[in-house]
């Protein structure tokens, strides 16, 4: 149960981002209702997050591989359950969903185990060793980069935010 309640959808001083949300994202998800009781930070969020999700060059598959690890990693169940479906859409297998659970990456690619980590580091340590780094920059290019890291980052923000509030899972 969520530590503090949702506000009322039907508030007219949070009717435009609300708006803005049905209409990028279908329908007000929990976290959403969560972060209407900021409209501003509401707002921010959404640009931001539309952006890491649907405008970068990075692949989707490794998007939704550092975005499920960060997950684990932070134990934000809501957001992993979020991303299953996005993953399997992005052709990561059941098997290796179960195997980003269990912190296993022989399944995954050369690429895939450098951003894995990548992601292990900055999530974990916050700073990111050197040899790490090497490994991550030798198969992302400057932009895949920022937007590898970028989207790491803001999924840190999205595991801490669900949980430290403890927003209730869809």
């Amino acid at each position: 149960m969520a530590r503090i309640p949702y506000p009322d959808l039907d508030d007219p001083t949070i009717a435009p981002v609300v708006e803005r949300i049905v209409a990028e994202r279908g329908r007000v998800l929990k976290l959403y209702e969560m972060l209407l009781h900021s409209p501003p930070v509401a707002a921010g969020w959404l640009g931001f997050l539309t952006a890491i999700r649907q405008q970068c060059l990075l692949s989707g598959r490794i998007r939704e591989l550092v975005i499920m690890r960060v997950a684990v990693i932070n134990g934000a169940e809501y957001e992993f359950r979020a991303h299953i479906p996005f993953s399997l859409k992005e052709g990561i297998s059941q098997l290796q969903i179960n195997d980003l659970r269990e912190g296993q990456f022989a399944t995954f690619d050369v690429s895939e185990r450098a951003a894995l980590d990548y992601c292990e580091s900055m999530t974990r340590n916050v700073k990111v060793p050197e040899t790490v780094f090497a490994a991550v920059r030798l198969h992302f290019n400057d932009r895949e980069l920022v937007e590898l890291t970028a989207t790491i980052g803001a999924y840190n923000l999205v595991s801490r935010f669900l949980e430290a509030l403890q927003v209730d899972h869809e």
